[in-house]
């Protein structure tokens, strides 16, 4: 396209000069030179500052951990065709479910943006509700609820009747 807007306005050009006054001739010219010309040699280039050492740490781990999330999620969704495409489809779906997880588990983890860290967390509910929903698909087994990898351990299970009269308790 550009390309072609450059070519169109070389080929019109010599034709209206000719009829057209002297503004419209520098016009004319102007234009020549914004198409000749780079479109970089007009950009502002805004160059970040210096990060400091802390924060070029916790991205160099970022990227280290986000490559090993990555690479296990490619091998793991390599998988051998069983004969059976449902099958097959799902047992490479978990993988690159899950590998999203982890990737989301990392914006948490290093992250800043609130909008990016809210997002990632509905990334993480949402892949581990596809997860259970395509292995039941298939018949298989999916185990108890669990926490969202962004959640601490929840508590041991207690005695639900403590708070309560000694009357009270069954």
């Amino acid at each position: 396209m550009y390309q072609t807007s450059r070519r169109r306005v070389l080929t019109i050009l010599p034709g209206k000069l000719s009829s057209c006054g002297l503004g419209t001739a520098i016009l004319a010219a102007r234009l020549l030179i914004a198409f000749a010309l780079p479109s970089h040699l007009f950009a502002q280039e805004a160059r970040p500052a210096a990060q400091p050492a802390a924060a070029a740490t916790s991205e160099a781990a970022f990227l280290k951990e986000n490559d090993d999330a990555m690479t296990k999620m490619m091998n793991d969704m390599a998988i051998k065709p069983s004969g059976d495409i449902d099958r097959d489809f799902v047992a490479m779906m978990v993988p690159h479910h899950q590998g999203a997880i982890d990737m989301a588990v990392l914006q948490l983890r290093y992250g800043k943006n609130e909008q990016l860290r809210r997002i990632a967390q509905e990334i993480i509910v949402g892949q581990m509700q596809e997860i259970a929903a395509m292995k039941l698909a298939i018949g298989e087994q999916v185990p108890a609820s669990a926490p969202a990898p962004t959640q601490a351990n929840p508590a041991p299970a207690t005695d639900h009747h403590m708070n309560m009269p000694a009357g009270m308790k069954k």
